[in-house]
C-alpha cells in the first residue's frame, strides 16, 4: 500500500515562493559592483526572478535544459538570476572567475553553455575569451544602463535591466520533475580536466533542510546571515538556499572580501551568522588586531570550511570575540556541506580542553550523508579515530556521477563517492583529513592542480622534470612548491621557471618557490612519489613576503 500524501515536488522555486509568502518584508543587503549599497526584500526577490524567467524564455530562447553560465559576486542580481532561470527549468552553471582562460575555455565549451550572465568585474575576461566560446550566444551584463560599457567587444552584450524591465512579474513556473538538474559547478579538485557536478532541485532542497538543522548550520528566521563563500563555489554552501527557506536577512558582500569591508557589514548589518574559508577569516582577524577598538557584538557564530582552519583562529574567535565558530568540510560533489563540529549530547560533559581535541576535527555527517573510510581494497576500517583510509559518501544531495560520465572511477556499484581524502572517524562520529589521495594543493579553500602546474614548468627551457607539492602556509593553508630537476649543462633560475609559468597558469597558482634538487623521488612504478618529496621538505618554510 502508497501513502496518501500529495505528491508535492521539492523544486527551489519552493523555496523563494516561502520566502516571498511568508517572509516577504526580509531584506536583502548587497555591496553593489558599481559601488552603492543596495536594498530589496524577498518579495521584490521573487518579482524580479519571474521577470527575469519570463524574459529569458521570450527574449534569449532559453529553454528547459539548456546550460546558462554565471560569472558574478554574491548580490541580489545573482540571486536573481539563480532563482529565475533554475525556475524555467534551466541549468544555471556557475563560473569561477579564479581559474585561467584555458579551464574556462574547456568548461564552458564541455557544459555547452548558451548565454553567459557576468558582473561587469568580468567582461574583460569574456571580450578576450569569446571567440574561443562558440555555442554561446551572447552576454548578460549584469548592471543598469548608466553603467553598461559603452565600447564593450562582448558578441551580442545585453543589458540585465533592461531585459528584466522586458519580463513579466506575475510570471507563473512551469511544473518541473523535482529530480530534473538545476545546477552546475566544476570541480578542479580531481586528476585531469576538471569535472562538472550536476545538482537536481530534488537535491538542493534537501541539501538545504540539512544545512539549516540546529547541528549544522542552525539557521532560523532571527539570524541576518553572510555568505562569504561564492556562489560560484560550490553552491555557496547552500546559503542562497537555506537562509531563504527559513527567512533569514541576507547580506551579500559583493567583489570587496577584505577584512575592513567585511567588518562593516557584519558591524552595520548586525551579521549573527557567516561562513568562509579560513584565509576570509584570517583578514578579518588581521583587521581586528590593528583596531584593538573594534568588537563583534552581534556575530553569534561562523562556519570555517574549504581547507583545514588552524586551531589559533578557531580559539581566536571563540575567546578573544565569543564567536562560535563551527568546522564544517565537504566538496563540490556533496552539494557542498558533508560534516559539521557541533558538539553532540553525549560530549557535553567533556572538560574544554578534551572538546577542542575534537572540535578542531572537520565535524560529523548530519542526517542524509552517509560516511565510512576503507583500504584500498575497500574493506571498511573502525571508527576509532587512529585508522586512517579512503573517505567515502553517499547520500541525496551527492553525487552519483559527473557530467558526461567523466571520472567513472570515483564511484562504485554500491553508490559510494570516493572523496579523494584519506581521514580517520572516532567513536563519537567525528571526522578528521589527515591526507589526500589526490596531489592536488588546496590553498585559501580553492584547489590547485599540481599535474598542471608540473605540464606547465616542464615546457620551460633547461627543466627536464618538475613535481609540485603544498607546503603549509600560515594564511592560506597551503601553496605550491615547485621542485625541479635542470637538464644537463642548462642554466635556468628560480625566476625564469616563474616568468615561464606566468600567464600559463591562474596568477594564484604561480608557486611560492622553487627548488632545484638532482634527482625526483619515483615509485616503483615509475610515478614522482609526492609521499618522498613531502618528507623530504615536511620543515620547508616560505620566506616571507
Amino acid at each position: 500500500m502508497l501513502g496518501l500524501m500529495q505528491d508535492w515536488p521539492l523544486l527551489v522555486t519552493r523555496i523563494l515562493d516561502h520566502a516571498a509568502q511568508w517572509h516577504g518584508d526580509r531584506e536583502i543587503v548587497s555591496r553593489s559592483v558599481e559601488g552603492p549599497i543596495h536594498r530589496t526584500t524577498y518579495a521584490e526577490l521573487d518579482r524580479r526572478a519571474r521577470s527575469i524567467a519570463s524574459a529569458a524564455g521570450r527574449e534569449l530562447n532559453i529553454k528547459r535544459g539548456d546550460v546558462i553560465a554565471t560569472m558574478a559576486w554574491n548580490g541580489w542580481r545573482h540571486l536573481e538570476v539563480w532563482y529565475g532561470l533554475m525556475g524555467i527549468g534551466a541549468v544555471v552553471h556557475t563560473l569561477n572567475p579564479r581559474l585561467f582562460a584555458d579551464q574556462l575555455d574547456y568548461i564552458v565549451n564541455h557544459a555547452g553553455d548558451q548565454w553567459i550572465f557576468t558582473d561587469l568585474t568580468f567582461v574583460p575576461i569574456f571580450e578576450k575569451l569569446q571567440d574561443r566560446l562558440a555555442a554561446v550566444k551572447g552576454f548578460v551584463v549584469m548592471t543598469d544602463r548608466a553603467h553598461m560599457p559603452a565600447e564593450t567587444k562582448l558578441r551580442n552584450p545585453i543589458c540585465y535591466e533592461d531585459l528584466i524591465a522586458s519580463g513579466d512579474t506575475g510570471f507563473a513556473w512551469p511544473q518541473l520533475d523535482e529530480n530534473e538538474a538545476c545546477g552546475m559547478c566544476y570541480t578542479s579538485g580531481t586528476t585531469g580536466n576538471p569535472k562538472g557536478v550536476v545538482y537536481s532541485h530534488r537535491s538542493n532542497v534537501l541539501h538545504a533542510m540539512m544545512a539549516v538543522a540546529p547541528d549544522a548550520l542552525a539557521l532560523s528566521s532571527r539570524d541576518t546571515v553572510m555568505p562569504v563563500v561564492p556562489m560560484f563555489h560550490a553552491n555557496s554552501w547552500s546559503l542562497a538556499f537555506s537562509a531563504p527557506m527559513v527567512g533569514a536577512k541576507l547580506v551579500m558582500p559583493g567583489p570587496k572580501l577584505d577584512g575592513q569591508s567585511l567588518y562593516e557589514l557584519i558591524d552595520a548589518e548586525q551579521v549573527t551568522m557567516s561562513a568562509a574559508v579560513p584565509t576570509i577569516w584570517l583578514m578579518l582577524l588581521h583587521h581586528l588586531e590593528q583596531n584593538p577598538h573594534l568588537k563583534l557584538p552581534h556575530l553569534e557564530r561562523v562556519a570555517i570550511g574549504g581547507s583545514a582552519c588552524p586551531e589559533a583562529l578557531m580559539r581566536a574567535f571563540v575567546e578573544r570575540y565569543d564567536t562560535e565558530v563551527l568546522h564544517a568540510w565537504g566538496m563540490t560533489e556533496s552539494s557542498p556541506l558533508g560534516t559539521f563540529g557541533a558538539r553532540k549530547g553525549t560530549l557535553k560533559h567533556l572538560a574544554h580542553e578534551e572538546w577542542w581535541r575534537i572540535k578542531v576535527k572537520q565535524g560529523r555527517p548530519p542526517f542524509g550523508v552517509e560516511m565510512k573510510i576503507t583500504d584500498d581494497e575497500g574493506r571498511a576500517l573502525p571508527h576509532d579515530g587512529k585508522a586512517f583510509g579512503r573517505l567515502k559518501i553517499r547520500g541525496p544531495a551527492i553525487a552519483k556521477s559527473y557530467f558526461k560520465d567523466d571520472g567513472a572511477s570515483s564511484f562504485d556499484a554500491e553508490g559510494w563517492f570516493d572523496t579523494g581524502d584519506v581521514s580517520t572517524l572516532d567513536e563519537h562520529g567525528y571526522m578528521a583529513i589527515t591526507d589526500r589521495s589526490k596531489d592536488v594543493i588546496k590553498s585559501g579553500g580553492e584547489w590547485i592542480s599540481s599535474i598542471e602546474l608540473e605540464n606547465a614548468a616542464i615546457g620551460c627551457p633547461g627543466v627536464a622534470e618538475a613535481a609540485a607539492i603544498g607546503i603549509a602556509h600560515p594564511k592560506w593553508s597551503e601553496r605550491p612548491l615547485l621542485v625541479v630537476v635542470k637538464k644537463a649543462n642548462a642554466e635556468v633560475s628560480r625566476e625564469d621557471v616563474l616568468a615561464h609559468l606566468t600567464g600559463k597558469v591562474a596568477k594564484w597558482w604561480l608557486p611560492d618557490d622553487v627548488v632545484f634538487v638532482d634527482e625526483i623521488p619515483h615509485t616503483a612504478a615509475g610515478k614522482i612519489s609526492k609521499l618522498t618529496l613531502r618528507q623530504m621538505f615536511k620543515d620547508f618554510v616560505f620566506e616571507a613576503n
